[in-house]
């Protein structure tokens, strides 16, 4: 699929401190795409240049197929830009909130009535809508923000740290909202340093650390390429003594330790070279060798690890 978000060796100095480096970023239209680092890592700069705040020092940016610096109005109107710390206007009724934001966008005062509806609704705050701004609570104002970046129907949602200081189920009401709107068709690019947020939604990821993308792709894709071992565990009926000595002997094993088992089982942790059909080929192996095995599964490979794995800890 093209790519709607491209940097190409982007870089933005502030005097001599280097807040991204070279970084080149790809996005592909209809994704979810979770910019995840640390904070400090440059995230939020790299979120400024993509919306037009920011002129970057070196580099190049483009957003819906316009530069970021020679087309900044035509960038504009393709994105909705929710940054890390918004405000919101407390004497203001919450439709009346996304009044003013829709008459900025130049939206005919007689098709605002029907958009706020349809926003409210999307965002369910819908029985909110006559409630004072500063009645609301924190996830709220959260996804009411959400609904001020769609007021013009953008094709791409930049969003920094969206779910940043809510509690959990505010923080899962967001993600469900995120793939709502991806499932509608609009791209999102969303910055975190939560890894659960981005392990559930994301479709890409990208993992920067001191201003520099160390890492693109989705997540079993980069796992693979962190470590090209499979994590195997395999509970046995009764002592592992066979099993062991097959599996010392078999292509592809690299590791094979027993770890503690129960009521009489045996426990084998394998790490295994190769691919989806040689853990396969392995269960299949075991099984005709008369080795009786109970229970034959794959450690997760999650982003916690990938990101640990790929980072160093250190910022800009």
């Amino acid at each position: 699929m093209a790519a709607i978000i491209e940097t190409k060796d982007l870089t933005k100095h502030y005097g001599s401190v280097v807040a991204i480096q070279d970084l080149s970023l790809n996005v592909e239209e209809g994704a979810i795409y979770g910019f995840v680092g640390p904070n400090g890592a440059g995230k939020t700069t790299t979120m400024q240049i993509l919306t037009t705040l920011l002129q970057p020092t070196a580099g190049e940016a483009y957003v819906a197929g316009y530069s970021v610096t020679k087309n900044p109005r035509e960038v504009r109107r393709a994105i909705g830009y929710m940054p890390d710390f918004f405000g919101v206007y407390d004497d203001m009724k919450v439709w009346e909130y996304l009044d003013f934001f829709a008459a900025c966008y130049d939206i005919p005062e007689a098709e605002r009535g029907p958009l706020i509806r349809d926003l409210l609704e999307l965002v369910d705050l819908s029985h909110r809508a006559d409630a004072m701004v500063d009645s609301l609570s924190r996830g709220m104002k959260q996804r009411l923000c959400l609904a001020r970046t769609l007021a013009h129907d953008p094709q791409v949602l930049i969003l920094d740290e969206p779910a940043s200081g809510l509690d959990p189920r505010a923080r899962i009401e967001i993600r469900q909202l995120l793939v709502e709107l991806a499932n509608m068709g609009k791209t999102i690019f969303f910055s975190t340093h939560i890894l659960a947020d981005v392990q559930e939604i994301c479709t890409q990821v990208g993992i920067i650390e001191a201003g520099r993308l160390v890492m693109e792709g989705d997540i079993e894709e980069m796992q693979r390429r962190l470590v090209p071992h499979r994590e195997i565990l395999i509970t046995l009926l009764g002592p592992a003594d066979a099993a062991k000595e097959f599996l010392f002997g078999r292509e592809g094993v690299e590791l094979v330790e027993e770890v503690r088992g129960e009521n009489g089982r045996s426990r084998l942790h394998v790490s295994l070279q190769g691919d989806d059909q040689a853990v396969s080929g392995l269960l299949a192996d075991l099984v005709r060798q008369g080795i009786p095995v109970m229970h034959f599964t794959e450690e997760t490979r999650d982003l916690e690890s990938v990101f640990m794995r790929a980072t160093k800890g250190i910022v800009s």
